[in-house]
């Protein structure tokens, strides 16, 4: 029996987990002309590529998928031209979870935000359960600025979704933690993730690009408000000094070649 159907049956039989579990999932890369865009210097950091992922917590009370990566149309096409960079995206997370025997109507989605490398799967998930938070719905969807793509997103008007307003609890239980952190854009969120063996990971979203980002304290010069993500970046900061968490800045290249990829997991 492969593993998450042995696990469906597990959680029919009633067996619990110490804690969730965290897959993390290569959705793609970016490569990136002008880094003055995020605030840095041409000299502040050699980095020009940015790693793209999509994570998947198991908990016994269900799935989450944090991010669905960059657009499906990219994913097995070799490098795509961007303004003032690339796109790269070897195998679509759609195809990625199938192989582990996941389908969308088995999973409840959330987004750090909208930008087309973190919601660029979105659709692809209507048979989800989506948990949205107001802020960053209603910026896309009634006053639609120029910072989202809303095709990516449109069919999310016919998922099942939950609209929040804040942090939130995702399974009730204090495991998963929704931490509301506006600036990059108006709803940008991150995660907390306590893990009872690797300890509580803190998934970044946006809220740095770049190691020297949270070294210099630097905000992307396109930020929604950057009074706001400064503001945020100091909230956060306090959490991860306060719940001892180690943050994972998902766009950094360096740590994701560190890190276990699914169908391995940390937990």
């Amino acid at each position: 029996m492969k593993f998450f159907a042995a696990t469906a049956l597990l959680l029919v039989c009633g067996a619990t987990y110490a804690s969730p579990k965290l897959y993390v999932f290569d959705c793609g890369a970016l490569t990136i002309s002008d880094i003055t865009e995020f605030g840095l210097q041409p000299d502040e950091t050699p980095v020009r590529e940015l790693f793209v992922p999509c994570y998947l917590i198991q908990h016994e009370r269900g799935l989450l998928l944090w991010d669905t990566g960059l657009p499906l149309r990219v994913a097995g096409k070799g490098r795509v031209p961007l303004e003032d960079g690339s796109m790269f995206y070897e195998r679509s997370i759609v195809d990625q979870l199938a192989a582990m025997h996941i389908q969308p109507r088995d999973l409840t989605v959330a987004f750090s935000h909208l930008h087309l490398d973190h919601a660029g799967g979105a659709n692809a998930f209507v048979k989800s359960r989506v948990l949205m938070q107001k802020a960053e719905w209603d910026a896309a969807t009634k006053s639609n600025p120029p910072i989202f793509d809303t095709k990516l997103f449109d069919k999310l008007t016919h998922a099942k979704l939950t609209i929040i307003e804040g942090d939130y609890d995702v399974f009730g239980d204090g495991s998963v933690r929704i931490i509301y952190a506006p600036g990059h854009t108006p709803g940008h969120q991150t995660l907390l993730v306590n893990l009872a063996q690797t300890g509580p990971i803190l998934l970044s979203g946006d809220l740095y690009h770049f190691r020297e980002s949270r070294a210099l304290r630097r905000v992307p010069v396109f930020n929604y408000d950057a009074t706001a993500s400064l503001r945020s970046i100091d909230a956060v900061e306090a959490l991860v000094k306060e719940t001892g968490a180690t943050m994972w800045i998902e766009h950094d290249k360096a740590l994701a070649d560190t890190l276990k990829k699914a169908p391995e997991y940390y937990e």
